[in-house]
């Protein structure tokens, strides 16, 4: 079983930043071409210089708003030629929003379902589109949550995006199986992060901890070997599949 993605051309979206750049580091260590997908083209072009430098990766960029149909096919399109074709696909771009349901403005629901949801329906069925015209195999790999499992509170829209993005991971990949592309999805659980490292040291983060099995939080390169799996044709019989990285959350009791 070999994890190494060399001659695998690789879009990711959410590049930019968060688990969107780790990922582009891990892959590009792995010996993946990258096609980096965001709205910041500052940013995506300090991490192609960067990926480049380190690891010597091909690498391409493209500023998309997902959320926009013929913004996406023309940076798709972008990144297939510069490629020379899209083998894998990382939906990972997404947003959240936190407030009670009651309290939520119906423009931040829209925002939360537009970009996690709608953005990842959209570059998945037009990565799938290059994928069959060229008459290549596939993967779609749609970055989760185990929100859309189980559920916490005042995050409402987050964790119905995430149930739908499961959903449409089962549906695309039970439609796209004739044409070899497979579509998995990863369901993190709570990860380490700038963003995340206060509220993890304080009070409330650390009764979270204290709910998950392993009692602690991922570290992010506990991703990368199941995003090499199902990247890498290690994983060429499955597809529709829901792999939680977790520690176990998931499982835990109520």
């Amino acid at each position: 079983m070999k994890l190494d993605l060399t001659g695998k051309r690789v879009v990711v979206t959410g590049a930019s930043s968060g688990l969107g750049e780790h990922f582009a580091h891990t892959l590009s260590r792995a010996g993946a071409s990258l096609g980096l997908l965001a709205r910041r083209k500052d940013k995506l072009k300090l991490l192609a210089a960067d990926l480049q430098s380190i690891n010597g990766s091909k690498t391409a960029i493209a500023v998309c708003d997902i959320t926009e149909a013929s913004a996406v096919s023309g940076a798709l399109q972008t990144l297939h030629r510069e490629l020379g074709g899209i083998d894998v696909l990382i939906n990972n771009a997404g947003i959240t929003n936190q407030a009670p349901a009651l309290e939520m403005d119906v423009k931040d629901w829209d925002k939360v379902i537009a970009a996690n949801l709608r953005g990842s329906w959209l570059t998945a069925t037009e990565a799938a589109r290059l994928m069959v015209a060229d008459g290549t195999p596939g993967s779609v790999i749609n970055i989760a949550s185990i929100l859309g499992v189980r559920v916490a509170g005042q995050v409402a829209p987050y964790a119905i995006s995430k149930a739908g993005v499961i959903q449409m991971t089962k549906a695309l990949a039970l439609e796209w199986a004739r044409h070899d592309i497979r579509v998995n999805s990863l369901a993190p659980g709570y990860f380490a992060t700038d963003i995340n490292k206060q509220f993890f040291a304080g009070e409330a983060g650390r009764k979270l901890i204290s709910r998950v099995p392993q009692r602690r939080i991922g570290e992010l390169s506990e991703l990368d070997g199941p995003l090499l799996l199902l990247a890498s044709d290690a994983s060429s019989f499955m597809t529709g599949a829901v792999i939680p990285v977790d520690g176990g959350h998931l499982v835990s009791s109520l």
